[in-house]
């Protein structure tokens, strides 16, 4: 017999690459890692990983290993949900993580309205860039991820994960409010080729980057801030221009003005769910899923310029 949490380990170390990185996402001690794949070794019969420089790789044992570790995983998940039928819990528990600007119009709503809910939910809300999510998925460390996928981020197949989409968050061109742009209504992502860019967190920054290389110029990038408080700060204070989601409120900032871009279809970055693999028919994820969709709809209805 194979230990499921074993498997659990031996996929965050072919993911991470090495067993520290691999202990720091689960939470465990490097020699905890080690003894454990040591001890999956035994029980497959197999040696299942070898040096590779400072890292570990699979050998063809373990990629053979790898592969059923994903289906009997996600199979357990869907057991999980077929169990949960024949018994009643006495509590239910949701972990939720995403996105730093997608806690307030999204995680942290319907955080509250499961917590409100007939069937109370306690819930837990983390704020993680979008390749912890992933990592922390299937780690077991949370259950719903909302998610920017990046270009290395795995794709919407990936047999560890159920991805979903959930909302298209358009880009519009933020301006302070004396800016001759900001008589327009809305205006051509090429018409700002040259204004001073500021460049927000590095995921975001890309994004921008590849836009505006799209439309035909490079971005002239001076300013740069993770924090998109402090981007919209240095647009207020004439520093430069960004493009910044609709997620992201400047109601705080009376004097930046949103102008929507003409481009078909408007630039957005697309946002998911995701779970791991199996775990969808899990009645307390499958409650959580559908009010972020339900959350998801009304936000897309209101964000507008």
């Amino acid at each position: 017999m194979v230990d499921l949490g074993l498997l659990r380990t031996f996929r965050v170390l072919e993911d991470q690459g090495t067993v520290t990185a691999a202990a720091q996402a689960l939470n465990l001690s490097p020699s905890a890692v080690s003894q454990q794949l040591r001890q999956l070794s035994r029980q497959a019969g197999a040696a299942l990983l070898e040096p590779d420089g400072r890292r570990l790789r699979l050998t063809p044992a373990g990629r053979v290993l790898l592969g059923h570790a994903d289906i009997l995983c996600a199979q357990w998940e869907t057991a999980r949900a077929e169990l949960a039928q024949h018994g009643a819990p006495s509590h239910r528990t949701l972990r939720l993580a995403g996105f730093a600007t997608s806690i307030a119009p999204l995680l942290a709503p319907v955080a509250g309205i499961l917590q409100r809910a007939d069937r109370p939910t306690r819930t837990t809300v983390t704020e993680t860039d979008t390749r912890g999510s992933y990592q922390q998925l299937l780690a077991d460390g949370f259950d719903i991820a909302v998610v920017t996928p990046l270009s290395d981020s795995p794709p919407i197949d990936d047999a560890r994960f159920d991805q979903e989409h959930l909302l298209d968050d358009v880009l519009d061109l933020v301006v302070p409010a004396d800016h001759p742009l900001a008589a327009r209504e809305t205006t051509d992502l090429s018409g700002a080729e040259r204004e001073t860019w500021i460049s927000p967190h590095h995921d975001q920054g890309r994004l921008i980057h590849a836009l505006c290389t799209a439309a035909g110029f490079a971005p002239l990038t001076v300013h740069h801030a993770d924090d998109w408080q402090a981007v919209l700060a240095l647009v207020r204070h004439g520093l430069g221009v960004c493009l910044v989601p609709r997620l992201v409120s400047i109601d705080a900032y009376p004097g930046l003005v949103r102008l929507p871009l003409n481009e078909t279809p408007p630039p957005s970055r697309r946002i998911l769910t995701c779970v791991r693999r199996g775990s969808a028919g899990q009645d307390v994820i499958a409650d959580g899923l559908t009010a972020l969709r339900q959350r998801a709809e009304q936000v897309a209805a209101t964000r507008a310029p």
